[in-house]
């Protein structure tokens, strides 16, 4: 049997960025209706938390480089296979669509933020379409935020570790001796050529 120990995996900063993007990002969509400076400020707090987990992406600790889980698109392939044959890896660190996601709401927060802006200044003060596309971004950030919640309870259930405690705490589970199953850290995982179809054991393994 291997044995549990918990191993430093998100750092103080990565875990105050996460938490101080959710809070500002709360406070901005709560705050459309009153005063607007709060609604602004937020916003361009949300923004620069955004650019500072950007900065920490190249610098930071071996975890929260970019370096460590933004896939390609082979590695990201591969992993969406196992995933939907329910054969997917336990990541220590964001697995290759947790990775997809991350980037994507970056991207929209900071869309957001420059869309808003905009709307401050004398050339789009009061334009319908920039206000129109400030909404829609946020309404689409909001059903991106829905699944990337949906996807860490199912990836807790699935791999019976709570994620969000881990991102408070920024501690991991891991095994000190071989392992199968949920538990297991990721190994590469074989996609076939085009045109080549693997037999239903190949393709993914597990191992620590």
């Amino acid at each position: 049997m291997a044995k549990i120990r918990h191993v430093r995996v998100w750092d103080r900063f990565v875990r105050f960025l996460h938490w101080g993007l959710v809070a500002t990002f709360a406070v901005a969509y709560f705050s459309t209706v009153g005063e607007q400076w709060v609604h602004n400020w937020s916003g361009y707090a949300a923004v620069a938390l955004v650019l500072a987990r950007i900065v920490w992406g190249f610098v930071g600790t071996p975890h929260a480089r970019f370096a460590d889980f933004v896939p390609s698109p082979r590695r990201l392939l591969a992993y969406s296979v196992a995933l939907l044959r329910l054969r997917e890896p336990r990541r220590i660190g964001h697995n290759p669509a947790a990775a997809v996601m991350i980037l994507f709401l970056m991207f929209m927060v900071i869309a957001i933020g420059v869309t808003g802006w905009m709307l401050t200044l004398n050339a789009y003060f009061g334009s319908e379409m920039v206000e129109d596309l400030h909404v829609l971004l946020t309404d689409i950030t909001l059903v991106a935020i829905a699944v990337h919640v949906a996807a860490a309870v199912y990836e807790s259930l699935r791999h019976r570790e709570n994620l969000v405690w881990s991102m408070v705490v920024g501690t991991k589970r891991t095994e000190t001796e071989h392992g199968s199953g949920p538990e297991a850290v990721e190994v590469p995982i074989s996609v076939p050529e085009p045109g080549v179809t693997l037999p239903a054991d190949r393709g993914v393994a597990f191992t620590k």
